[in-house]
Parts: C-alpha cells; sequence; structure tokens
C-alpha cells in the first residue's frame, strides 16, 4: 500500500510547510521552519500524521475488501 512508503515524519513536515504557506494558522510564511518547531509539537504532529496514514491504509483496504466478491469487468460467467 501506497501508505507504507510515506515516513509519518515527512508527512507531518510537509503538513506544517502547507499549512503555513497557506497561512491556515493566522501566522502566514512569517512563521518559522520546521527545523524550529519544538520537539513535543513536532511529536504530537509525527503522532497525528500517523493516525492519518493508518486511516488512509485502513479505508483503501475496506474499499478493496467490499469488490472483492464481484467479477472485474469481461471476467463473469454467465450461463445457467
Amino acid at each position: 500500500m501506497w501508505t507504507e512508503e510515506v515516513a509519518p515524519e515527512r508527512l507531518a513536515e510537509l503538513f506544517y510547510h502547507y499549512e503555513h504557506a497557506l497561512g491556515v494558522s493566522g501566522k502566514g510564511s512569517e512563521s518559522g521552519s520546521w527545523n524550529e518547531v519544538a520537539q513535543p509539537e513536532k511529536d504530537r504532529m509525527v503522532a497525528a500524521a500517523r493516525l492519518t496514514l493508518l486511516d488512509l491504509d485502513s479505508a483503501a483496504s475496506q474499499a478493496g475488501r467490499s469488490r472483492r466478491y464481484f467479477a472485474e469487468p469481461g471476467e463473469a460467467e454467465w450461463g445457467c
């Protein structure tokens, strides 16, 4: 699954970057870099990113399971 290829630390760093670039937190681009964030805050954001990846992976696998009983197009056998 693609979510296994994404490191939670990298997701948290990118989220932090884009959140501040878009001014979501009201600080805009004048806020500090990821390296200036306190370690407890980084740990919290990484934990949130890890949960996000688990949730995305779970949703994708549930969608796959719900379709496993249906044939792919052209594979169904028609007959009596």
